[in-house]
């Protein structure tokens, strides 16, 4: 567990309206709230989103502000969470597109896993990056000018990626930390990815994990339960 401290800083995580893999959504979540954090849930329109567990649906979670009212700059940081469908929804989406190109522009720390990265290849802010995904974005990557690496943590100047949720552990540790850095001076060129002494990559093999409890109060499976 990480002691950096996010207090003070609201966290974005944009998602589509449906698609979101939940716990690639939930864990960064509750991350963000245990160090201090003020998470916001962020989609094109306002209501609720749709997660989903793989293929199924699953819970649904109230949608703070939409694209249509969200300002960057009221933002210290971006999560962008996976699923199939959630990133190939938000890519189509203008919006989504120039929300996370302001996030880059202004050097802000920026935590994406999974099919995430789809949206940052349509806003073209993975060139001269390294960074990891699923697989099957490999090619997307390196074709939008990334340096794609199979790796289960890769971290390029505030840029943080992971490939699934067996990585979330690591993942949220270092989305704190980095979060809790601030803003990064982005080099015109490739970005190096953070390394341990020894020349080795920002991995971790910890397998501790973040807690898996859903947003009390705040999902609608959530709220049923507690009329019971």
């Amino acid at each position: 567990m990480t002691s950096a401290s996010l207090q003070g800083k609201t966290v974005a995580f944009l998602v589509a309206q449906e698609g979101v893999e939940e716990v690639e959504l939930r864990e960064p979540w509750q991350a963000v709230e245990d160090a201090g954090g003020t998470p916001r849930l962020l989609a094109p329109q306002s209501g609720e989103v749709q997660a989903f567990n793989h293929l199924d649906k699953s819970s649904t979670y109230p949608v703070d502000e939409p694209l249509d009212d969200a300002d960057p700059d009221s933002y210290a940081a971006l999560v962008l969470p996976g699923g199939v469908a959630n990133p190939d929804q938000l890519r189509t989406d203008e919006r989504a597109i120039e929300f996370v190109r302001a996030i880059f522009s202004a050097g802000k720390p920026v935590g994406v896993i999974c099919h995430g990265p789809w949206t940052l290849v349509e806003a073209d802010v993975v060139r001269g990056r390294k960074l990891t995904s699923w697989p099957s974005l490999k090619t997307d990557i390196r074709n939008a000018g990334g340096e794609w690496v199979d790796e289960q943590l890769v971290v390029d100047e505030g840029l943080v990626s992971s490939r699934k949720p067996d990585d979330l552990p690591v993942f949220c540790t270092k989305i704190v930390e980095e979060f809790a850095e601030g803003r990064h001076q982005v080099a015109p060129h490739a970005g190096a990815a953070e390394t341990r002494p020894g020349g080795g990559s920002a991995s971790s093999s910890r397998s501790t994990s973040s807690r898996l409890d859903p947003r009390l109060g705040r999902s609608r499976s959530a709220r049923r339960g507690s009329r019971r």
